[in-house]
C-alpha cells in the first residue's frame, strides 16, 4: 500500500465533495458558533464543498496572529482563520494534493475582496506535513498550528508533532482536530485504503498520542472536546470489528517548564472577560470552563498555559509556586472521551 499516493487518489480524486465520504470520521457537527458560522458564509461555495474537517479548528484570541494549517485542503479552516486574524494577521496552508490547492488558490483574490484587505493575508504551499522543514518556513515563527482531520492520514506522525512543535514561537500551541481508536489497530485495518482514506485506517490509540505528544515537546496534552464516531456504511463496519473511533479536539502548548502530571501550588485565576465567543465562560479544555469574575483553582500547568501565553491579558492570577501541596484532584489515566454525545466540564481538574 502506497499510502501517500492512495490518500492524494482518495481527495483528489476519488471524493468530489463531502457527500460521498462513507463515515462520520470527516465531517463537522452541525452545532457550532454562531460568529463561526458567519465566518463560513464569507467563503467560496467551491471551497466549502470540497472541506472533509473532522472538527473545528478556531482558538481564540486571534488578531494579528500567524498560523499554520496543515493539510489545508481547499482552504476552508484557512479562509476561515483569515477573517480572525485580520489585515495584520497571516495564514499559511500546506497540502500535498494538488487538485485541492488548486481550488484554494483559485480563489485568493475572492476572499481577499470579501473580507475587505487591501492585501491577501493568506498564502498555500505544496509540501508534506511530514517535512514541514523543507518549506523554507522559519523556527518559532508561528503562534499557532492547527489541522482538521489530516494527522491521521500521515504515516509519521511523530514527524508532523515534531515539525509542529518546531515552527512555534514560545508560548504558542498546536490546536487540532483528529480521529482516535481506543486500541491499536490490526494491520488489516491500518492497511485498507477505504479506511485510511477515511480517516479510520491511520487513527492512533489515544494513550499512543500522548506519547508521541510529549516525546515531541508538548508535556501536557489537553483534550478540548470529543465525540463517538458511527460508521453507517455496514461492510466497513464489520472490518473495524469492536474498535471504537473519537473525533477529538487537543491544543498542545509550547512551554518548556511544564511538569509530568498536574502538581497543586494553590493557585487560582479569575477570568476577566473580552474574548470573542467566551463573553461568559473561557474553555481552556474539557475539564477547565472558566467562569468570567469567579476564581477559579488551578494546576500549575494550567496556571502556566495562561499566564505565560497570549491569553494573559484575560486574566487575573492568584498565587506562585512557593509551595506545593501535592498532586492536583482529578487526574487520571483512563480513556479520556465520552462513549455518549456531548462534552462533560467541571469546576476544576485536571484534563
Amino acid at each position: 500500500m502506497d499510502v501517500i499516493k492512495d490518500v492524494q487518489d482518495y481527495y483528489g480524486k476519488t471524493l468530489k465533495t463531502s457527500a460521498d465520504l462513507k463515515t462520520e470520521a470527516c465531517c463537522t457537527p452541525d452545532a457550532m458558533p454562531g460568529y463561526i458560522k458567519r465566518l463560513l458564509s464569507n467563503i467560496h461555495d467551491e471551497v466549502l464543498i470540497k472541506y472533509y474537517g473532522c472538527g473545528l479548528v478556531a482558538p481564540t484570541v486571534l488578531e494579528g496572529k500567524r498560523i499554520l494549517d496543515l493539510g489545508s485542503g481547499s482552504g476552508r479552516d484557512v479562509y476561515a482563520l483569515a477573517q480572525l486574524v485580520g489585515a495584520k494577521g497571516e495564514v499559511v496552508g500546506v497540502d500535498m494534493t494538488e487538485e485541492q490547492l488548486a481550488v484554494a488558490n483559485a480563489h485568493l483574490g475572492w476572499h481577499q475582496k470579501k473580507f475587505g484587505f487591501k492585501k491577501s493575508n493568506v498564502r498555500f504551499l505544496h509540501g508534506y506535513i511530514e517535512k514541514l522543514d523543507r518549506l523554507g518556513l522559519k523556527p518559532g515563527s508561528f503562534d499557532i498550528v492547527v489541522s482538521n482531520c489530516v494527522i491521521n492520514l500521515s504515516t509519521d506522525k511523530a514527524a508532523v508533532l515534531k515539525g509542529a512543535f518546531d515552527l512555534l514561537k514560545p508560548g504558542g500551541e498546536l490546536y487540532f482536530s483528529d480521529v482516535y481508536a481506543d486500541r491499536r489497530l490490526p494491520d488489516a485495518v491500518r492497511n485498507d485504503p477505504v479506511l485510511y482514506g477515511e480517516c479510520l485506517g491511520g487513527a492512533l490509540y489515544w494513550n499512543d498520542f500522548h506519547t508521541l505528544a510529549k516525546q515531541a515537546g508538548f508535556k501536557d496534552p489537553r483534550l478540548v472536546e470529543d465525540r463517538p464516531l458511527g460508521v453507517t456504511d455496514e461492510a466497513l463496519a464489520a472490518k473495524l470489528g469492536p474498535a471504537k473511533f473519537f473525533s477529538a479536539t487537543y491544543r498542545l502548548f509550547k512551554l518548556d517548564d511544564l511538569e509530568p502530571l498536574c502538581e497543586d501550588y494553590g493557585q487560582a485565576v479569575v477570568y476577566k472577560g473580552g474574548i470573542q465567543g467566551a463573553e461568559d465562560i473561557f474553555l481552556l479544555d474539557k475539564h477547565h470552563a472558566i467562569e468570567r469574575g469567579k476564581a477559579f483553582p488551578v494546576c500549575g500547568n494550567t496556571w502556566k498555559m495562561l499566564n505565560d501565553t497570549r491569553f494573559a491579558p484575560h486574566f487575573d492570577f492568584i498565587g506562585d509556586f512557593s509551595r506545593h501541596y501535592g498532586i492536583f484532584a482529578g487526574c487520571g489515566t483512563t480513556i479520556p472521551y465520552d462513549t455518549g454525545s456531548g462534552a462533560s466540564t467541571s469546576n476544576g481538574g485536571c484534563c
